[in-house]
């Protein structure tokens, strides 16, 4: 199904894969207000829309974001409550991750505009998203969320060095049951690629909000260092022979939570 604000797939299994950054839509009235170089759109999460397609298991389901993060942050809270320690960006954010302004002066949203993209854009995303985990839980008992990101692999704005290629976030074990966790983890540690759970990447609000294994709610993140698949300057080339190796990764981490039952946790 296509909306403005995602596409989307329903499938008949637990499995639920969310894509909330590779969206590079957004009204004239935003495009407007950028600068030049913040058209570039150099935070998005490039081609995981694609690459979720491509390793989306039979029967799974899928909901990828049109919009982009430029006009609202979908895995930030609607407060805006920050969610790390340190630099960061916001839920309509006036800076890119390298804090350069977004906006040309003068143009900055005002309070009305942060609430009409709210009410517009990140409400009936979240109400679907929702709606969503609701329908899979009702049918399965529980549902596994996986919400799938990617970011420039060296930021020294948002964290020393080089991120390592695979990063699992768990909101430090709250937003999983441990087993799901451990056998994810695992799958990535073996993948070939460098892994982390829970360094700089803990899970944003999707995973720390939906995650509620209390409930039969599941959720991980993973964030993906970008040089694993594509070139991480514009115009943002996508790369066949790395993102052949990574959706390999991918679907060992997809195998490891599908084959994860949540009655065994219990037994």
């Amino acid at each position: 199904m296509e909306t403005q604000l995602y596409s989307s797939a329903q499938g008949g299994s637990p499995l639920l894969l969310n894509v909330p950054h590779a969206g590079t839509e957004m009204p004239e009235s935003v495009r407007a207000a950028l600068t030049p170089e913040a058209l570039d759109l150099s935070d998005t999460d490039w081609h995981m829309d694609r690459i979720a397609r491509d390793v989306l298991p039979e029967g799974a389901s899928l909901m990828a974001a049109r919009q982009s993060r430029y006009v609202v942050d979908l895995n930030r809270p609607a407060d805006d409550v920050p969610l790390y320690a340190g630099a960061t960006t916001g839920l309509i954010s006036t800076i890119d991750f390298d804090g350069i302004p977004l906006y040309r002066e003068g143009m900055e949203p005002d309070a009305a505009e942060r609430d009409a993209r709210i009410a517009t854009y990140w409400q009936p995303y979240h109400d679907a998203l929702a709606a969503e985990i609701e329908r899979i839980r009702a049918r399965h008992g529980y549902c596994l969320l996986l919400d799938v990101h990617s970011i420039r692999s060296r930021i020294p704005r948002l964290f020393d060095g080089r991120l390592p290629d695979l990063n699992l976030g768990t909101n430090v074990g709250e937003s999983c049951a441990p087993a799901l966790s451990d056998a994810a983890f695992a799958a990535l540690q073996a993948s070939g690629f460098s892994a982390v759970r829970d360094g700089r990447f803990k899970g944003g609000f999707i995973t720390r909000d939906y995650g509620q294994p209390a409930r039969g709610v599941h959720a991980l993140q993973i964030e993906i260092a970008q040089e694993c698949y594509m070139e991480e300057v514009s115009p943002w080339t996508y790369r066949p022979e790395r993102a052949d190796q990574l959706k390999v990764a991918l679907s060992s981490l997809i195998a490891a939570m599908t084959s994860f039952i949540p009655e065994a946790e219990l037994s």
